[in-house]
Parts: structure tokens; C-alpha cells; sequence
């Protein structure tokens, strides 16, 4: 059993037991949380496809980390001009593990 939900404007294969890696969300570790956007959802040879969501599906999760992902180089470089800029970004994520799917 799986479904796609929809969070922080993507959208992520959740299964029972398995962890995703989201955008941040402002919970603490160790809290669970409800995903209600669950645009398709599998069971077995059932097949769910909402329209924009399926009513009455909802996806469990609980958080178990709250993190950065590893360091993107940013270069911008102008040739011949002696111009060139180098900057760094780490993306904060929220990593859930999905307790259970309903629906």
C-alpha cells in the first residue's frame, strides 16, 4: 500500500514504514502529523485517484528529524572581465516516518 501526498508545493511516494526527507515544517521531534492532500492512493490492485484529493484519505507521520541537507556551491564567474563569486546554501528539511495510511 502507498500513496502520493502532497507537501510544501511537492509530491512524495509515502509507504508504511518508509521515511521521507520534506521541506522544513515547524513541529518538534517526535510529534506526528497528518497529511489530508493525498492525491492517489494504492491498495493492492485498488486504485484511488482524486480529483484534486481523495476524500476521507489521510496519511500519518511522525517527525524524527529536523536537519540540513549538504552543502550546494553557487559560482557565478564573468570570463575575461576578472569578476567571479562563489556562495553556499544548505536546505533545511524535515524528515518524517510514515506511520500509517488510511483511507
Amino acid at each position: 500500500m502507498f500513496a502520493i501526498i502532497k507537501s510544501g508545493g511537492k509530491q512524495y511516494k509515502a509507504k508504511e514504514g518508509g521515511v521521507l526527507k520534506l521541506e522544513k515544517i515547524e513541529k518538534g521531534v517526535g510529534e506526528t502529523i497528518e497529511f489530508t492532500d493525498v492525491l492517489m492512493l494504492q491498495n493492492g490492485d485498488e486504485i484511488k485517484v482524486g480529483c484534486p484529493v481523495v476524500d476521507g484519505a489521510k496519511v500519518v507521520a511522525e517527525i524524527v528529524e529536523q536537519g540540513r541537507h549538504k552543502k550546494v556551491q553557487i559560482i557565478k564567474f564573468r570570463r575575461r572581465k576578472h569578476s567571479m563569486k562563489r556562495q553556499g546554501h544548505r536546505q533545511y528539511y524535515t524528515a518524517v516516518k510514515i506511520t500509517a495510511i488510511q483511507g
